[in-house]
């Protein structure tokens, strides 16, 4: 079955795809799986490991938002991993390597969004991003201790998934712009279901190039990667819906990201976590028990961050709270 896809790949994919049977593979090397292909066997790892799971009760944007429908760490995961493969299937790359690592991009994400990001950055004397703690998660972090063991062209692809960084694969360079278009579209819904924006709010040229819609945003976004990109050995946008897309970006950040609701929950965060970090770096023996077996080979202000960022939000919550909240008690 396996070499079936090697096959397809080699008969039908891009020559500028990376294919699965020319991947430089692993760390480690591992017996080969009969059935699936190295990064088949990727996605597959990343799906069910725990760094994944947790994504479901981490922040995208909206803290804690009343109503079902509000995007989280999860839900922002999947619908990257959706453009991504669209992209990729339009260009006639790898599929399999774009999903892995679109579904592995996020894993060392921090509770509470892009503001704890920046809280630890801020904290960690050595600075702190997710996109390099998604690797430490993949390659030593998950597995207690041991990694996930992934190839090394989806680990590329997630360490350089941010907007300023260059993947070493198309397939990894579609994760990058999906991340964007993913986060723009899905943040403007969000912003819009929580009467932050309205519709009419949106920049007018923007809407003029990209379309009034989320769907009509996305689907003329996919079609200039399309155009610009097919048959060649790039993946970007069109000059004109790029500059749109960046537009909308900058009234994200204009209008709701810079809000002073979020301004508010994002110095609550800022005040939990740095409490947080200040109380474990003074009671280290207080850790759980495989971040004091880090603590024997690593500095501090690294081993806080791998347990920090790997918290849900929820969690993140109740640990504050059993530190520094009394408990309730009634006299008899």
């Amino acid at each position: 079955m396996k070499d079936k896809t090697f096959k397809i790949e080699e008969n039908f994919l891009s020559p500028f795809a990376c294919k699965s049977a020319s991947t430089v593979g692993r760390l480690r090397e591992e017996p080969p799986c009969p059935m699936r292909t190295e990064f088949q066997r990727d996605r597959d790892r990343i799906i069910h490991c725990k760094a994944f799971r947790r994504l479901k009760n981490k922040t995208q944007v909206f803290f804690s938002p009343e109503g079902d429908h509000y995007r989280t760490r999860l839900t922002h995961t999947l619908t990257v991993a959706q453009v991504a493969r669209s992209i990729s299937r339009a260009l006639s790359l790898n599929e399999d390597l774009t999903e892995a690592i679109a579904l592995g991009h996020d894993l060392g994400h921090t509770p509470f969004g892009h503001s704890g990001e920046r809280i630890l950055n801020k904290l960690n004397p050595k600075g702190f991003s997710h996109n390099v703690q998604s690797v430490r998660v993949v390659d030593i972090l998950e597995n207690d201790g041991a990694g996930l063991n992934l190839t090394r062209e989806v680990v590329d692809g997630i360490l350089n998934h941010k907007k300023d960084c260059t993947p070493k694969t198309l397939e990894g360079m579609a994760v990058n712009i999906a991340d964007r278009i993913a986060y723009i579209n899905h943040d403007i819904e969000d912003a819009l279901a929580g009467g932050f924006i309205t519709e009419k709010d949106l920049p007018k040229d923007t809407v003029k190039v990209l379309g009034e819609t989320s769907s009509d945003r996305i689907n003329a976004m996919i079609m200039s990667i399309y155009r610009e990109s097919d048959g060649k050995n790039f993946v970007k946008m069109g000059e004109e819906e790029r500059v749109a897309t960046e537009n909308l970006r900058d009234f994200l950040f204009e209008r709701v990201y810079n809000d002073k609701v979020f301004k508010l929950q994002e110095e609550r965060a800022e005040r939990m976590i740095s409490a947080m970090y200040a109380y474990f770096k003074d009671n280290t023996d207080k850790l759980p028990a495989f971040y004091l077996k880090e603590l024997a080979a690593l500095d501090i202000d690294t081993v806080l961050c791998d347990y920090i960022s790997g918290m849900s939000d929820g969690y993140a919550v109740k640990t504050f709270t059993d530190l520094f909240i009394p408990e309730k008690w009634e006299l008899r």
